[in-house]
């Protein structure tokens, strides 16, 4: 795996969540945490949320993880943008849970009454593809097995 895609995972925890209800895309900011391997990636939101509703009918997701606040000003040029390509997978394991709610915690720890709510919902994404964006020209594109 490309390294600047795994520091650029690593080193940010929030992310533009894409999903789609028939022709309508729909974009949430999003709280994240990443497996080891980082070809996992874990949110949570509440099952009456839009975001939800979308993911249930359509597992199909695009996130988009950015350097834009640590690259800014003269800095610009060099900031990166990841796309990342996945699908939704519903959670069922409850050790997997554990282990996602394990990641979030350690990653948010501002989230623990939110994830502890009744109506909560593990998000699992599993990574298809990353597309890496280096400025405004430079692209690089990797497909997860």
């Amino acid at each position: 795996m490309n390294q600047k895609i795994r520091e650029l995972i690593e080193n940010n925890d929030v992310c533009v969540l894409a999903t789609v209800a028939g022709t309508a895309p729909h974009c949430s900011l999003m709280s994240y945490a990443a497996a080891e391997d980082v070809r996992e990636i874990y949110m949570v939101t509440h099952k009456n949320t839009k975001k939800f509703v979308n993911l249930e009918g359509n597992p199909g997701v695009s996130l988009l993880i950015d350097s834009r606040e640590t690259d800014q000003g003269e800095r610009r040029h060099r900031a990166k943008a990841l796309t990342v390509t996945g699908v939704y997978e519903k959670v069922k394991d409850e050790p997997k849970n554990g282990e996602i709610r394990r990641r979030l915690l350690e990653r948010h720890p501002h989230l623990k009454n939110f994830i502890e709510d009744p109506q909560a919902q593990f998000i699992l994404v599993r990574v298809k593809a990353f597309q890496l964006l280096e400025g405004v020209a430079d692209a690089y594109y990797e497909e997860v097995n």
